[in-house]
């Protein structure tokens, strides 16, 4: 029996977690679920974001699997999901994009890849943010270390070692930004030399994205910094037909954190016609850290065979199901 923290989320959140769920349930797996609240949910049951029993739960279990979250607007956290990857040095945020049959894939068939971005440094630190008295000069501190860049590197050529992937991609401005993505791309070339086995070319982002649009079947594994990353694996999102299809794991030596990476979807929530996809997929990532390869392929191949079946398929991928009955019918193939 492995037991995971639960989080259900706002919005869509429930409804996709329930989903989720039942066809984790389905497949026998063993997994007991320890539920745990955040976000606003949270807010208003115990009157803070991420109460501390949630982290504790975190902490114990080391596996979590959470929902969409809403950061409401105003004081407190610029984001609780930035603030859940400070509090556990989830420094690696991992997002495959791969096409998946009768979705809106701008490649069908021809994208299956994986954006390896840094998940603690860069921008998003939100350090040094300051802007003047008058109001016309805003300041951001952008902070990249040796240490942060080795360990996403590393991450990214050991990924594709045990995932038998050819090639890393590694996205960079150094050209510009001399010494922060300058910093990351040498320690990345020094990273590299270690792994003779694994490819490795360096790109320019602009070009990189350019390149993803135009030839997406180049890539295999991409890593880079924060905020390039951040924009490269939405835009690989939409290669393969939006966020509706993009799962995420964040991961760290301690603990690891997985997740549907699109919003809460406020405007539908209730209506039971969410997509569960992401989170299922997002559950299939997990699967696979607990070393259950063959699971979570087992759930994504059913996932392949319901789409491919056109079977109660929610709104967003042309169908009239439910969110249940996707589930359902997803289970039903295991």
């Amino acid at each position: 029996m492995t037991t995971i923290t639960v989080i259900r989320g706002d919005g869509i959140g429930p409804e996709i977690m329930d989903a989720t769920l039942h066809v984790l349930d389905a497949m026998q797996l063993g997994l007991a679920y320890e539920f745990a609240d955040a976000g606003m949910v949270a807010l208003e049951k115990h009157g803070e974001l991420l109460p501390a029993a949630t982290m504790d739960s975190i902490r114990r279990n080391k596996i979590a699997l959470k929902s969409p979250l809403t950061t409401p607007v105003g004081g407190g956290f610029s984001s609780i999901n930035v603030e859940l990857r400070k509090r556990f040095d989830l420094y690696a945020n991992v997002r495959p994009a791969r096409t998946f049959p009768n979705t809106k894939a701008r490649f069908p068939g021809n994208v299956d890849l994986i954006t390896v971005r840094e998940n603690t440094e860069g921008a998003y630190i939100g350090e040094g943010q300051e802007v003047s008295a008058d109001g016309e000069t805003a300041v951001l501190t952008q902070k990249v270390t040796r240490k942060g860049s080795e360990r996403i590197v590393r991450y990214a050529f050991e990924l594709a070692r045990t995932t038998g992937r050819k090639k890393v991609t590694v996205v960079h401005k150094a050209n510009i930004l001399k010494s922060t993505s300058g910093l990351f791309l040498k320690t990345a070339r020094e990273v590299a030399a270690q792994y003779p086995d694994i490819e490795c070319n360096e790109m320019i982002v602009d070009n990189a994205c350019m390149q993803l649009v135009m030839r997406p079947e180049q890539f295999d594994i991409i890593v880079t910094t924060n905020l390039f990353g951040d924009i490269i694996s939405d835009l690989c999102a939409g290669l393969v037909g939006g966020l509706g299809l993009a799962p995420g794991a964040n991961i760290g030596n301690d603990a690891a954190i997985f997740e549907a990476v699109h919003g809460s979807a406020p405007d539908i929530a209730g209506k039971g016609i969410a997509n569960p996809c992401a989170l299922l997929l997002g559950a299939a990532q997990m699967l696979d850290h607990l070393q259950r390869a063959d699971q979570a392929e087992r759930l994504r191949k059913a996932i392949v065979a319901t789409l491919e079946a056109k079977d109660s398929l929610t709104p967003d991928l042309g169908g009239d199901g439910t969110t249940l009955a996707f589930a359902k019918a997803i289970a039903s193939r295991l």
